[in-house]
């Protein structure tokens, strides 16, 4: 835990150096700008990826500034360097259009990433290195259907290069083609820092072979979000359940892991499988203008692992985090987590909330 004291302390005093700058040297015309633009370093650490920086600038904007309606859109980009010599690039965006009644996104992401996994049925049981060197690109969209209800579809490429230590696994190239469907139950009073209200997804995610997929397969997500507001509504309640199941050939690389938004705690990579459920609840307790803590805590499953001793356990997770906001005019906050779990523990940078 002293590595995690070391970098909120480190993270709150350069989150409020910039924010200060910022609003400091842009005079007060700029309240007038249509585009908000913060520059956000990144420090993390973890178990797996070692220490973890980089950069992270961000824009929210208005698509038509006379829609009063529509949520601002944010762009971005993370550019993360870690000692293990694993690195990532990542472009993200979330458009909000037509008074709410579209919602459309983009990601990519490209980078190398040296992880570990747990092998149990050789001579000798233990954590081995992984290299996976992925691109990534999705694109989709969802349609207000009526009242609260979205429908959505987009799509999605990945390619791997899997390089595993001492061959216990033999090296793969592949790549995935992926068309998901979703639903959508919305009811929040805010999409990036809501206070009350349901979030509520079905995703069914398919790989069909006619798509050019190697191992056909289908995924099918839930996750149901409820916001409670809290102490004169200062703060808020946050509750989550989630289940992730994987149906058919489920690939190395589409696996689920516990750890990050499921669930905090874990960062060795160790339980991972064909599908994964948790329940979890986060405190979020703002204080002044620009800050906040966090206190959370869940427990998670797993079933389908390529060690059946890890199966339909139960896995708690746990711990603190500190939040703040850099831009003026819109909630959403960037913060660091610590957090505890099963013989394992994590720091994580966030950007936005975990849920």
């Amino acid at each position: 835990m002293r590595h995690f004291l070391l970098l909120l302390f480190f993270t709150c005093f350069i989150s409020s150096s910039f924010g200060q700058k910022i609003t400091d040297s842009v005079p007060k015309k700029a309240k007038e700008k249509k585009i908000e633009l913060r520059v956000m370093p990144y420090l993390s650490y973890n178990r797996n990826l070692d220490f973890m920086f980089g950069v992270i600038p961000m824009a929210m904007y208005k698509v038509n500034h006379a829609d009063t309606i529509s949520p601002k859109s944010l762009s971005g980009m993370s550019a993360i360097y870690t000692t293990n010599k694993s690195y990532v690039l990542a472009l993200f965006n979330k458009w909000y259009l037509n008074e709410d009644k579209w919602r459309l996104k983009f990601f990519f992401f490209t980078g190398n990433q040296n992880s570990q996994f747990y092998v149990d049925d050789i001579e000798q049981p233990d954590f081995y290195d992984y290299g996976t060197k992925t691109t990534i690109f999705s694109l989709g969209g969802q349609r207000k259907i009526a009242g609260k209800f979205y429908g959505g579809l987009s799509y999605t490429y990945a390619h791997y290069n899997t390089v595993y230590e001492d061959n216990v696994s033999p090296s793969s190239v592949s790549h995935s083609n992926a068309l998901v469907v979703n639903l959508l139950f919305d009811t929040r009073d805010a999409v990036y820092y809501p206070t009350i209200g349901y979030k509520i997804k079905l995703d069914w995610s398919t790989y069909p072979k006619f798509l050019d997929n190697e191992l056909a397969s289908n995924r099918i997500s839930f996750q149901a979000n409820r916001y409670i507001p809290s102490r004169d509504n200062k703060d808020v309640i946050a509750a989550r359940v989630f289940g992730k199941f994987g149906l058919g050939n489920v690939a190395f690389e589409q696996q689920s892991t516990i750890g990050g938004t499921d669930i905090r705690g874990y960062s060795e990579g160790k339980y991972r499988g064909a599908g994964l459920m948790d329940i979890q609840g986060e405190y979020r307790y703002n204080f002044g203008k620009k800050m906040g803590l966090v206190g959370f805590f869940g427990i998670a499953t797993i079933y389908g692992s390529d060690t059946p001793s890890f199966d339909w356990k139960m896995y708690p997770g746990g711990g603190v985090g500190y939040r703040y906001n850099p831009f003026k005019k819109s909630k959403f906050n960037v913060g660091l987590d610590g957090a505890v779990g099963k013989g394992d523990w994590g720091i994580y940078f966030r950007i936005g909330e975990a849920f």
